[in-house]
């Protein structure tokens, strides 16, 4: 493990030198590629050189409680060493996880997909919590979020939503959502206050780039049609709204959110990049069975991964047997305490991966 992160801090100084040098400065695809691999390298080239130092301290304690000290100065000695031996050990375990192999779409940008499921208007309702949610949880991470497609209902909540949350590790976290919601609650519209069990569903898909995947025009089919719903006199006027179908695996994307034709197919060209790459990696990741054992509720969509109670204010995730009772708080977008858990039990799954 030393030996490789050596290797790792002697890539990270030359990629220093890189970033300096006037021809790599004037290449704007290689300054962009240089500076992405050094961010990677910076969290794990840092524990390395704390790690170093500390183990470099503590040496240099070991040496000092060999020589003839008093007993105060042996016990502060003493004390000290216990301390920089607790820190080493720390170090060596971050150290472990910072190594475990990455997966190449953490840092990407993700499309979320949201669609009322069993439960009919309260199934769109608690699509649309959970859209707020999100949102309120990316507005918490410094990430952008952008409506592309929404279905809504006459009640307030959503058939279907489709939006993009922009930021840095936005798919490391929020892939963990992938899979069906379920709501247990009274609804506004029942007399008797009998608990409704309803499921909204999520998909998160990394937003593929144009260099990631071929897409061929040839292979793309584009219908125009009228918009439908709310948009002013336009509507059912002008066909601005599109469909994109592409024949060699029959996704087909719709986008009628802007007023625009060309802007709803240049919408609708970045969901169908993202469902073509989403397709393409569902179908890698099921040869691959061992991958498939250490990812946790990142595969089927099916999967009920968390149920959400109001009675009891509790939300429990069924993967990691973890229930917490602040359901209110969690729907104002306070996920860091499961999505944490979440990342900390695939990180232990890779370990006792690797140590097998």
């Amino acid at each position: 493990m030393l030996d490789r992160l050596q290797s790792l801090e002697e890539r990270y100084n030359k990629l220093n030198e890189l970033l300096s040098d006037p021809e790599v400065i004037s290449d704007t695809k290689k300054l962009r590629e240089y500076s992405k691999e050094q961010a990677g390298l910076e969290d794990v080239v840092q524990a390395y050189r704390e790690y170093k130092d500390v183990t470099e301290q503590l040496n240099d304690a070991k040496e000092m409680q060999e020589d003839d000290l008093d007993a105060e100065m042996a016990e502060m000695v003493k004390a000290e060493i216990s301390e920089l031996a607790e820190s080493k050990t720390d170090l060596e375990e971050k150290m472990k996880i910072l190594l475990l192999p990455k997966d190449p779409n953490d840092d990407k940008d993700v499309f979320m997909e949201i669609r009322g499921a069993a439960g009919g208007d309260e199934a769109a309702l608690f699509a649309g919590d959970l859209y707020r949610m999100y949102s309120r949880y990316a507005e918490s991470q410094g990430w952008k979020t952008e409506v592309m497609e929404a279905n809504s209902t006459g009640v307030g909540g959503y058939k279907e939503i489709i939006f993009l949350i922009k930021g840095t590790g936005a798919y490391s976290k929020l892939k963990y959502e992938n899979g069906a919601h379920r709501v247990q609650r009274v609804p506004e519209t029942e007399s008797g206050g009998r608990i409704h069990t309803s499921t909204a569903t999520v998909a998160v898909l990394p937003e593929a780039e144009e260099v990631e995947i071929d897409i061929h025009e040839k292979d793309i089919r584009v219908d125009t049609f009228a918009s439908s719903g709310p948009g002013g006199q336009s509507v059912n006027t002008t066909m601005s709204a599109v469909r994109l179908t592409h024949e060699p695996t029959g996704i087909v994307v719709s986008i009628q959110d802007e007023k625009s034709q060309i802007k709803n197919k240049e919408k609708a060209m970045k969901v169908l990049r993202a469902r073509i790459y989403d397709k393409f990696q569902q179908e890698a990741q099921a040869e691959y069975d061992e991958n498939r054992k250490s990812a946790v509720g990142t595969g089927d969509r099916s999967e009920r991964i968390r149920t959400y109670n109001f009675p009891q204010n509790r939300v429990t995730d069924h993967r990691i047997g973890l229930t917490i009772q602040k359901l209110d708080q969690i729907l104002e977008g306070k996920l860091a305490e499961i999505i944490d858990s979440l990342i900390m039990e695939e990180q232990a799954k890779k370990l006792e991966q690797i140590g097998e």
